[in-house]
């Protein structure tokens, strides 16, 4: 006969969405720096880019099945880049929000991110993560992508089943401005490529062609949204 702890799942569900102590204000300031640091030298946005490019393409994955379309698979390479491979009507509302999905998660998340952790949900931000992690997970079809998922669903799992309240605060504030700040390169990045001719087929110049609207218009939502949750994002985080 199998018996349940009601106690144990109580405390669990507490544990989970209860809240957590707000971290000091400079380990706030401590945790975007160390964020920044991983964004801006090109040497170590060449690793960190992968977790953006999880995002991107999870995006891709996620509104490709809230609009109804079919998702085959997602695929991660070394190079950062990535594809997210979906079947259904190749026009209309459902391509279109799939397409735009990609560049605007990364900020998105952030945002959604910094509004838990101003709420004090520390501890619910990290296991949502997990989830949204595994789920993806399910849909990786290479061999890399598969390892990228696996280690860091394996940090965030980690991080919020067997550490304390200050390094968990301090790995979800990490993570969260790494999304903000993360969030707003790629857009620069796939500008500059355009400008010299590179990046025909991103998801911008898609875009354009799903809609006849210049790709340039499509950049300069990249570049609204993510900047845009940046400094909401920013606000929540430093309490301002």
């Amino acid at each position: 006969m199998v018996s349940i702890d009601f106690a144990s799942i109580g405390d669990l569900w507490d544990r989970v969405f209860g809240t957590q102590p707000a971290p000091d204000d400079w380990l706030v300031v401590v945790t975007a720096v160390v964020a920044l640091a991983a964004v801006v030298p090109r040497p170590l946005w060449r690793l960190s880019r992968n977790a953006i490019t999880i995002a991107h393409e999870g995006g891709h994955g996620l509104i490709a099945l809230v609009t109804g379309r079919r998702l085959d698979g997602i695929r991660l390479h070394s190079d950062t880049s990535g594809l997210t491979v979906s079947r259904g009507r190749p026009t209309g509302p459902g391509m279109i929000l799939t397409a735009a999905a990609g560049y605007t998660a990364p900020p998105l998340l952030g945002l959604g991110g910094a509004w838990l952790l101003s709420a004090h949900h520390i501890t619910l931000l990290l296991w949502l993560t997990t989830v949204l992690l595994l789920a993806m997970l399910v849909m990786i079809r290479n061999a890399y992508g598969a390892l990228t998922v696996i280690v860091t669903g394996a940090a965030f799992l980690l991080i919020s089943w067997l550490t304390g309240p200050d390094v968990q605060s301090a790995f979800a504030y990490t993570a969260v401005w790494f999304l903000l700040l993360g969030g707003v390169r790629p857009a620069f990045e796939l500008q500059s490529k355009r400008r010299y001719g590179g990046a025909g087929d991103s998801d911008a110049d898609q875009l354009g062609r799903l809609t006849h609207a210049p790709p340039v218009m499509w950049l300069f939502l990249f570049h609204a949204v993510s900047l845009c949750s940046l400094v909401g994002g920013g606000r929540w985080l430093l309490g301002l």
